[in-house]
This record gives structure tokens, sequence and C-alpha cells, in this order.
């Protein structure tokens, strides 16, 4: 090809790829015929000046959510692709994705169990109204905090209960208590015995990851001594319903453990669908603690978290 053609085939391929005109406006400024122009588009293809590629976002996060399924032994794995890896935009796309599942899966009678967070209330306000009958919305750990920090407890119980048209049960405790023998008064009455009942009976629960840092919500609703958060951070890679685990799975506090109220992290492995909605550099870690223990058969996250947890040895 001459240096004059190869010219007209660079300009045609730029006018039209980069600067998005179309091939009548490209005939006009090359003084040629539209045909020509397209001649030389598909020329500037075959001589791979234009190379194409196409960038499937759908085929990649499914062939991602197939293997997480396989090597994580899950029911199911959704994975959805996010622009950019950040927490306030991995969490507006998740909280989407988890709500369109629950539309999915709920039916009538089901018992729906919940935690608290940002994670969970941004999956509560994407939730849509489904006219299902006898479901059941309860709270599956304490939200009550010693600090001013909101962790949206009573937004999120507001908001599921108003889309599957029931009144939620509210467990209105802290997530962690001083003494053991004050959380077994708490679970002494009758009443808030009934509520966790009904968390350990749920079918679904739904639930994030907490990260092992100090800015994180749990660690900002004053639950902790010092030695509580030296003793966490040596061990600890995250936490499910504020109950803490290494990077097998297994618990980290024992102590700490039998102060906390809710739903019990084996309770968990029992659950028709046990939903862990979670992505993010800070929850790599903790995703991958929870998964080795089985706490989870469903999995929502985003495409990098996903890419992570693949790329890390069992």
């Amino acid at each position: 090809m001459d240096q004059e053609k190869l010219s007209k085939v660079i300009e045609a391929a730029k006018l039209y790829y980069l600067l998005d005109h179309n091939q009548s406006d490209i005939a006009k400024k090359l003084g040629v015929s539209r045909p020509t122009v397209s001649r030389l588009l598909q020329q500037a293809k075959e001589k791979g000046i234009v190379q194409i590629n196409i960038m499937d976002p759908t085929e990649n996060v499914e062939n991602l959510a197939e293997q997480l399924e396989t090597k994580f032994n899950l029911k199911k794995a959704i994975v959805t692709p996010i622009p950019q890896f950040e927490n306030h935009i991995i969490k507006n796309y998740l909280g989407e994705k988890a709500a369109l599942y629950l539309d999915e899966i709920v039916k009538d009678q089901d018992i729906i169990g919940v935690t608290w967070g940002t994670t969970l209330y941004h999956i509560a306000v994407e939730l849509k109204q489904k006219f299902v009958k006898d479901v059941k919305v309860v709270q599956l750990k304490g939200g009550v905090s010693h600090a001013e920090t909101n962790n949206y407890a009573s937004e999120i119980l507001y908001l599921f209960g108003k889309a599957y048209n029931t009144t939620p049960f509210n467990l209105p405790l802290p997530a962690i208590v001083d003494h053991v023998v004050v959380k077994q008064a708490m679970e002494a009455d009758r009443h808030i015995k009934k509520i966790l009942e009904l968390g350990k009976k749920a079918n679904i629960a739904l639930f994030t990851i907490g990260s092992i840092k100090t800015d994180s919500l749990l660690f900002q609703m004053g639950y902790f001594t010092e030695s509580d958060q030296k003793a966490l951070n040596e061990k600890a890679v995250g936490d499910i319903c504020s109950r803490f685990f290494d990077n097998n799975g297994e618990l980290c506090d024992e102590s700490l453990n039998e102060r906390t109220l809710g739903v019990k992290l084996e309770d968990l492995r029992k659950k028709e669908y046990s939903i862990l909605v979670a992505g993010g550099p800070n929850k790599i870690e903790g995703i991958y603690g929870a998964l080795k223990g089985k706490y989870a058969n469903v999995l929502i996250t985003d495409q990098f978290t996903a890419k992570f947890l693949l790329d890390k040895n069992t």
C-alpha cells in the first residue's frame, strides 16, 4: 500500500472510530465516495491499523461466578461488574444485586434474618415490594450502640418489613456485653428468647463482613476495650454478626464470642440461603475466611474481589 493511500486509510479510521463521524461525512471530508470510505475502513481492520476488542462484562462475571461456586462449593455466586474498586461504589452495586436476588427467592412463610450496617442498608433501600404471605423478618444480632454512630438497624428492619408486608422483629440489645452473666440474663427473658429462636429458625440469612479496622462500624460503636481490639488485630480477619474468625474461618476469641448476642456462626451453615454480600479491598481476607468456614452458601460480590478470592490458595 503506497503512502498516500495508507494516509487516507488512517485518516478515515481516526474520523470514524475516534471522532464518531459517519461515513457520509468522511466521504465529503476526504473527497471520495461513500463506498470508498467503507473499503478504507475495511482495509484499516485487515492491516491491523484498527483492532477491535469487545469487553463483555456479562460473560466475564458469569465465568467468575462459576469459578467461585466451584472453588468454594457455593449454591450460588453472583458477581456484579463495578467501574471502580471503591467502597461507596461497591455497596451501591451490591445492594442492587442482592435486592434483585431476594426478589427471586423470597416466598410465602419464609423467615428472613438480617443484620445491620451500611451494606445491609444499601440492600434495604433497593428492595422491591413483593406480595408474599406470612413472611417474617427478624434481626439476627443486637444493635444497640454505646456511641452515637448510626448502624441503620431500625431503617433496615422498617424497609424489609415494608417490602414483604410484615412487622419485623427487633432485637433490642447490644451486640456484645461486658459479662457472660449479663448475656445469660438477657437470653433468659422470654421475649428475647423468642426473637433469638426465630433468628435460629430463619431459612434466609443476609449478612456482610465486618473488617478489622478501627474505623469500621462495629469498632466505632464502643463495644471493645483496648485489649479486645489488640487481640482481634492479631488474629481476626473479619466478623459476621459480631463473631470474629481467622483466615481459616475458626473463631478467634472464645471469651468475646461468649459475650455476643445473636445468631451463632454454626447456625449459618444450616440455612437454606446463607447470603454473604461483601466486596472491597478491606473485605477480601474476611470473605475468604468466611467461605473457608462455610458460613455462606451464597456470595454476592464484585469482579475485582472475585478475582482476588480466586487467586488465593486454598
